[in-house]
Order: C-alpha cells, then structure tokens, then sequence
C-alpha cells in the first residue's frame, strides 16, 4: 500500500451528510441516485449500494463524505462526492456516525 503526506491528507474534506432521498437509476442494477443535505448545500451522489441496501435503510442515515472531489459522470448523472464504505467481494457497509452531530461537520 502507498503511503501518502500528511499534507494531501489535509486536502481531503471529509464532512458529515444526511441521506434526504434515495432513488433508483433508470437501467441500472446496482446504482442508486442520492441526495444528501451537507447543512450549507445539498448534493448528489451516485453509489453502487442497491444490491446491499435498500433505500428505507438508507434514508436518513448520516453518513461521511468527500466534498471536494471532482465531479464525475455516472449513468449519465453528475456525482458530486463520494460516500465512504467498508467492501469485500460479498459486503458493503457504509462509514456511519454513532452519534448525533451537526450535518456538515468536519471529519478528521
């Protein structure tokens, strides 16, 4: 594994999000369309969960996203982050607070 600097690890910005709304993507089998509120904005996301959840199991959860990535195109939708999850061949779990904070707060 490569090792990176504590610099480009400062790079990251890495916040609290809250999944308002989950939907699927039209002809897409693994691909969900989320909208999650950052406090100060709300976004779309585009993640492979729909073979590991459901979306009533997602809706609400509080979750850790990269904000400044790059957008990216997928299924012909803008993905503005990346949710952070956990995977092996036969999992996924998503990075989910244990508590209460403020949606958009920092993590480090």
């Amino acid at each position: 594994m490569d090792s990176i600097s504590f610099n480009d690890f400062l790079k990251l910005d890495l916040r609290t999000a809250k999944i308002i709304e989950v939907k699927d993507v039209e002809g897409k089998d693994k691909l969900y369309k989320l909208i999650v509120d950052l406090g100060s904005e709300k976004r779309t996301l585009v993640a492979g969960l729909k073979e590991f959840y459901s979306k009533e199991e997602l809706t609400g959860k509080t979750i850790v996203v990269l904000v400044n990535l790059e957008p990216k195109k997928l299924a012909g939708i803008e993905s503005q982050g990346m949710l952070l999850a956990a995977e092996t061949k036969e999992k996924v779990a998503l990075v989910i607070l244990d508590k209460e904070l403020p949606i958009g707060s920092k993590v480090h």
